[in-house]
């Protein structure tokens, strides 16, 4: 049977936060299957990254985690299974939505200027082994009125089909795609897989506003290390940067 088979699906009709669910189970005693996955009809206290939270319309848009466990990975390189569930979801929705998608570092999923997903990767180490991890996944489906401070920015799959979607459909065709996209990383196709990723961020090679300790400063954005260093060129002179040291200004 392959990795997401349908048996290993936990719908729950309203959490908190689909990865604290996931990582409670997790802490008890009963072993879980790679490959579980946990939905919410209403998720009320999702997270992103930075601490944010994810605002969702209760049983409009797809709000789960799955748990993987890459333990084939050196925990040095967490971010290819960043970089390979992110492929997955621009994958996933190019097919889904005929148009181009991109990555917004590290990882929001951008149509356009409009965020329309993006997934929070929480790992759980045990000494140098890479155990598990819970991959946290939002993407707006059926919701088509935002907060007024993100609805510029914000984009969902109605809103570009004009068309309401079957959510359980959505969500198995796209485990099947992070399957695929999992399999090709145990399979040794991160160098493929980070050269896709580098090639779909958005704003690539581009001049834009960033922010370094609340001061604003144009660079172009021109890649990523394969530690997930995002990559910024300044008149030539090339600086990585790591989460909490770079914001976009949007």
């Amino acid at each position: 049977m392959g990795l997401f088979d349908g048996r290993n699906v936990i719908t729950l009709q309203r959490v908190p936060s689909t990865n604290e669910y996931l990582k409670d189970e997790l802490s008890k005693s009963t072993p879980l299957r790679e490959g579980t996955v946990i939905m919410a009809v209403d998720q009320y206290a999702g997270r992103g990254q930075k601490g944010t939270t994810w605002q969702s319309e209760p049983g409009k848009n797809l709000t789960f985690s799955l748990l993987l466990m890459p333990s084939f990975l050196d925990p040095k390189y967490q971010f290819s299974l960043t970089v390979a569930i992110s492929i997955a979801l621009v994958q996933w929705l190019e097919s889904l939505l005929h148009t181009p998608v991109t990555i917004k570092w590290p990882n929001d999923i951008y149509v356009g200027d409009r965020k329309i997903g993006g997934m929070l990767i929480e790992n759980i180490l045990k000494g140098k082994i890479w155990k598990s991890a819970v991959i946290g996944i939002g993407i707006n489906v059926n919701q088509t009125e935002f907060p007024p401070a993100i609805g510029a920015h914000t984009a969902s799959v109605k809103q570009i089909l004009h068309t309401d979607c079957d959510l359980t459909e959505l969500m198995t065709d796209l485990c099947l795609h992070i399957a695929r996209s999992y399999e090709a990383l145990k399979n040794g196709a991160h160098d493929t897989q980070l050269a896709f990723y580098k090639q779909h961020l958005y704003r690539l090679g581009e001049l834009h506003p960033f922010l370094l300790d609340g001061i604003r400063v144009s660079g172009v954005l021109s890649g990523v290390t394969e530690t997930g260093r995002l990559q910024v060129d300044f008149n030539n002179y090339l600086v990585d940067f790591d989460i909490k040291e770079i914001a976009f200004v949007i």
